[in-house]
């Protein structure tokens, strides 16, 4: 294997050698689950699943952790302004991301760990930090003393005198710099008991046990939002290295999703929720809209970009198809060189979809000289290339009626047809046949599409049908 990764905590590509042989161990930090969720929310999931598929066909056994934060200060504050069980609230949310996940075709995790049902592996984890002398108890509360870890600031690197936790005040702080750990009960919330009394985890504290617990003290890929690299992940490693285990040993995270220059967040009412999404394109689409940019870059969403990206991958679906109904069945093949190559550099996703637009234009060519057979290796590497990227054409979950409802089955349907349409005009138009040409572009202008030339060839979409 020859993966290189950029890892935070070094602030370089490093290249990826397993803790074990044979086996990658990725944890990533998964939803708190307090609304409905945004294309913020999904994009790491969408990348790192690219990440997982890569690791997969690389020939890994790859043991992939998502968890799910259940018990958090804002779904408690959400629950109580709707009047609703915290734990139904929870419930309901973690639901709408687990449908957004399968609506994109996000692998299911190999674990998705709810913090609620690791309470006692938290508990065992204060024992551990208390007797090695990294946090105290107070009032209930119990804290992490960062000044107890030389190293603290590792990921962030952050200096200590600069260190803002952002959490709250609890009681019985000595340090304003430390973070809490474990939440004394207060009224009306929910409380697990403790040998300090009854509270409830804090977030820091959930993700370390439950990463450790399921894939040892040391694995090696910790993923996640870039916004979580401070206070998060930086605590997380404080905990862990204070606990005496080693953690991760490879540190990824993605770029956010931004509208008009600012993180898409629920606090700048910017937010595109998934369902509002699949209103304007296919889940396919979607998918390989957030997927095609570089995972560590921002992606500055707008609806041009999101059409833009949508009418890229109908032409490579096109192709696909086409060559299907006119070579016979498209098998999958071999991802070629230049994609490999493009993925083991630090995922990258943009050159990758380069080296396969290529492809496609290269199989087009060939589908028009009448070689059938070279166009069906290509759309066979093709289908190779963008099923680690997640979105192959001619997988079942996109290429169906049963599992893409009836709107997407008649969508791929006219692209098919449209596309022969377009086929037709580009040989009459190579030809010199102007009026075969012209007359092709009236009857899809009178059907409500309209085409628009580019370098890339000819591209549509729905319009105005003429009256």
């Amino acid at each position: 294997m020859t993966l290189r990764l950029y890892d935070t905590a070094a602030r370089e590509i490093r290249e990826f050698v397993p803790l074990r042989p044979g086996t990658a161990t990725v944890y990533l930090c998964g939803a708190t689950v307090q609304g409905i969720p945004h294309i913020g929310h999904v994009r790491s999931g969408i990348a790192f699943d690219v990440l997982r598929r890569w690791l997969a066909h690389s020939g890994l056994d790859v043991l992939f952790v998502r968890n799910v934060t259940d018990i958090d200060d804002k779904i408690l504050r959400k629950a109580a302004e709707h009047d609703r069980p915290w734990w139904e609230w929870a419930a309901t949310h973690e639901r709408e991301f687990t449908a957004a996940y399968d609506a994109l075709g996000v692998l299911p995790p190999s674990a998705e760990p709810r913090a609620t049902g690791f309470i006692t592996q938290m508990v065992e984890y204060l024992e551990r930090l208390i007797d090695r002398g990294h946090a105290y108890t107070a009032d209930g509360n119990i804290y992490f003393d960062v000044q107890s870890l030389p190293d603290y600031g590792s990921l962030s690197h952050h200096k200590l005198d600069d260190v803002h936790q952002g959490e709250s005040a609890g009681t019985g702080k000595r340090d304003p710099r430390d973070f809490t750990l474990w939440k004394a009960a207060k009224p009306g919330e929910p409380s697990w008991p403790t040998p300090w009394g009854p509270g409830r985890p804090g977030w820091h504290l959930e993700c370390s046990a439950m990463a450790t617990s399921l894939l040892g003290g040391e694995f090696d890929i910790h993923c996640g939002g870039m916004d979580l690299i401070f206070p998060h992940h930086e605590n997380e490693i404080a905990q862990s290295h204070g606990a005496g285990d080693a953690f991760a040993r490879y540190w990824l995270h993605n770029g956010w999703v931004t509208m008009s220059g600012e993180k898409m967040s629920k606090s700048l009412g910017n937010v595109v929720s998934i369902p509002e999404m699949l209103k304007k394109v296919r889940p396919v689409e979607l998918r390989y809209y957030l997927g095609s940019a570089h995972y560590r870059s921002m992606l500055e969403y707008s609806d041009g970009a999101l059409v833009e990206a949508a009418a890229g991958f109908r032409r490579i679906e096109s192709f696909v198809h086409r060559v299907a109904e006119r070579a016979g069945d498209v098998e999958v093949g071999a991802v070629t060189a230049d994609f490999a190559a493009a993925l083991d550099d630090d995922l990258g996703v943009p050159a990758a979809l380069a080296v396969v637009h290529n492809a496609v234009r290269e199989g087009n060519t060939a589908l028009e000289a009448g070689d059938g057979e070279r166009a069906r290796e290509i759309a066979g590497q093709v289908r190779a290339m963008m099923g680690i990227l997640g979105t192959d054409p001619l997988d079942p979950r996109w290429n169906t009626a049963g599992g893409a409802g009836a709107g997407e089955a008649a969508t791929t349907a006219l692209d098919v047809l449209v596309g022969a349409e377009l086929e037709r005009r580009a040989t009459a138009r190579a030809a010199k046949d102007w009026a075969t040409a012209d007359e092709v572009r009236d009857r899809l202008a009178a059907a409500g599409v309209e085409v628009t030339d580019t370098p890339d060839g000819a591209q549509w979409a729905l319009g105005q049908k003429d009256s």
